[in-house]
């Protein structure tokens, strides 16, 4: 599967049956050996003035249990690593 096909699908929890956002609008952690996604980097921020400031939460690939037409469902870890303070521009 192409990038461009995964961007615009929305990304739903289904232990929390919540939506966390669209891929497009987070961030991927990619293997630089291998190319592979090894991870999506979820944003939980909001703006502040003009900087963006929050967490991310980091899913593992692993963690992908069905990519559907228009979502990703994953199932997210109990031992979920926020990491707070993360500014964006």
């Amino acid at each position: 599967m192409l990038l461009s096909e995964l961007s615009g699908k929305e990304i739903v929890d289904l232990r929390k049956a919540e939506r966390l956002g669209l891929l497009g609008e987070t961030d991927l952690e990619i293997d630089d050996e291998t190319g592979q996604i090894t991870a999506l980097l979820i944003s939980t921020s909001q703006w502040f003035g003009l900087k963006k400031k929050g967490s991310e939460v980091r899913v593992p690939w692993q963690n992908i249990k069905k990519i559907g037409s228009d979502m990703i469902m994953i199932e997210m870890p109990q031992n979920t690593t926020i990491y707070p303070n993360i500014e964006k521009r």
